[in-house]
């Protein structure tokens, strides 16, 4: 006797977007009832389609509502993209955005944007170059840089002093610095000789001048730091000191992830003629800037 087979309840659909009318109210156009009026009349068009009554919208960046024909401003109401730039700090940059001496600043050389600002992940002191990431998400760039997080950031440092075995030992389980204990999760030589070495080293937060004060607690001068690494997001390569380049939208998913923020379902980048970066036109253009500051400076 075979037993009957019992259908498993369905998932309901996922419900994508807001209702048309609520979307509108949020505008300023009127109180929903008056707008569900204005619905019901096809007075209303999303994306060219004469909407209904009932209908659900998703206000995207090409999301286009008109009324009697007219197109419906929905800066107060469009999600903002979540975005996320990989810069190259040279040394001689500041992570401020003013500097009360004219001082050349990481943030004099990003792109514009019409809505919102880029906000710094961390901070990297004025001798330090390598990867700088800037988001337009405040809350992603405060959970990345927050302790609990445990991000990992990798740097290549370069020494000068002679290291032994004994100290690598030391970094690695854990020194007392003036704000608490401190240690690399990982430190792996990377080359050079005698005085002058250089180190690959890890560690999961972001003290200022962490990594300096390290090694200085063993004796040993940083003479050359750079930042390779932020979680799995590397510093690209051939990308000059002063240049930038968006990440795609799956390493900002990542980056949301790693934090525990939803996912982003849009981009700003063209996935289709992606923007080809040329070593030539940065470094022109960082070497342009570079002198302007000088004579704005004399």
């Amino acid at each position: 006797m075979q037993l009957a087979k019992t259908n498993k309840p369905e998932k309901p659909a996922k419900i994508v977007g807001e209702k048309l009318q609520k979307v509108l109210a949020r505008t300023g156009l009127g109180s929903r009832r008056e707008i569900e009026t204005i619905i019901a009349a096809g007075r209303v068009s999303v994306n060219g389609v004469i909407a209904t009554l009932g209908e659900r919208v998703e206000v995207k960046t090409d999301t286009k509502i008109r009324v009697d024909g007219q197109l419906v401003s929905l800066n107060s109401v469009r999600k903002e993209v979540c975005r996320v730039l990989m810069y190259y700090k040279p040394e001689g940059e500041l992570c401020t955005r003013h500097d009360p001496e004219g001082r050349a600043t990481v943030f004099e050389r990003l792109p514009k944007i019409s809505n919102g600002r880029w906000i710094a992940v961390g901070r990297l002191d004025i001798n330090t170059s390598g990867l700088l990431l800037f988001t337009t998400d405040g809350e992603l760039a405060n959970r990345l840089m927050h302790p609990s997080k445990e991000v990992e950031r990798e740097y290549s440092v370069r020494v000068f002093g002679e290291v032994t075995e004994k100290m690598l030992m030391q970094l690695k389980k854990g020194v007392q610095l003036e704000d608490g204990p401190a240690n690399f999760k990982s430190i792996s030589p990377q080359g050079g000789q005698g005085m002058n070495q250089w180190f690959a080293v890890t560690l999961t937060e972001g003290r200022n001048r962490e990594v300096r004060r390290l090694w200085e607690s063993q004796g040993i001068q940083v003479s050359r730091l750079i930042r390779t690494r932020y979680g799995n997001i590397e510093l690209m390569r051939g990308l000059p000191r002063g240049g930038w380049e968006e990440l795609p939208l799956d390493k900002v998913n990542y980056l949301r992830q790693l934090v525990g923020l939803p996912l982003e379902t849009e981009t700003k980048l063209d996935v289709k003629n992606p923007r080809k970066f040329k070593s030539n036109q940065i470094r022109k253009a960082v070497k342009q800037h570079s002198l302007r500051k000088r004579y704005q400076q004399r």
